[in-house]
């Protein structure tokens, strides 16, 4: 983990979000992850995440429900857990580690080595998290669907 105590946000496939104001919701995630501000313009706001991004897209009336949801990679997923539980956020029941933002964005944290989301190395270097690697299970499930790295195919 970097010199934070909040973890690294690490990626996702791509997902826009609404939310009430753009200063607010970068003021609040900043409260929760370490990230760059990859561009703004008026009424969006992109966080970088290497080579995927999160879209803010502000809107009057964000629904505070629904089924809405995106799943972020960390690189450890205890110190997302603190960092939500320090910042006063409850987190949602249920086996997942999710909680709510303030506009009703519902958002699942999961942890890079247990699943089979994969940076290639280069990305992983270049966003200065090369110390991340898979698990055993997660490496198994790559295996089995031929997308494990070069490396782990031989173990």
């Amino acid at each position: 983990m970097t010199g934070s105590a909040k973890p690294r946000l690490v990626g996702f496939n791509h997902v826009a979000i609404e939310v009430g104001d753009i200063d607010e919701a970068l003021d609040f995630y900043g409260k929760l992850f370490t990230f760059e501000l990859r561009s703004r313009e008026p009424g969006m706001a992109f966080i970088d995440l290497g080579d995927q991004f999160l879209a803010l897209q502000e809107t009057p009336n964000p629904s505070p429900t629904g089924g809405r949801h995106f799943g972020l990679v960390v690189e450890d997923k205890e110190a997302a857990r603190a960092a939500i539980e320090a910042a006063g956020i409850r987190i949602e029941p249920g086996p997942f580690l999710d909680f709510r933002d303030p506009w009703g964005n519902l958002v699942e944290i999961v942890g890079y080595t247990n699943i089979q989301f994969t940076k290639a190395p280069h990305v992983l270097r270049g966003m200065g998290l090369s110390h991340l690697a898979k698990n055993d299970e997660a490496l198994r499930e790559l295996k089995e669907k031929g997308m494990a790295p070069e490396e782990a195919e031989a173990v």
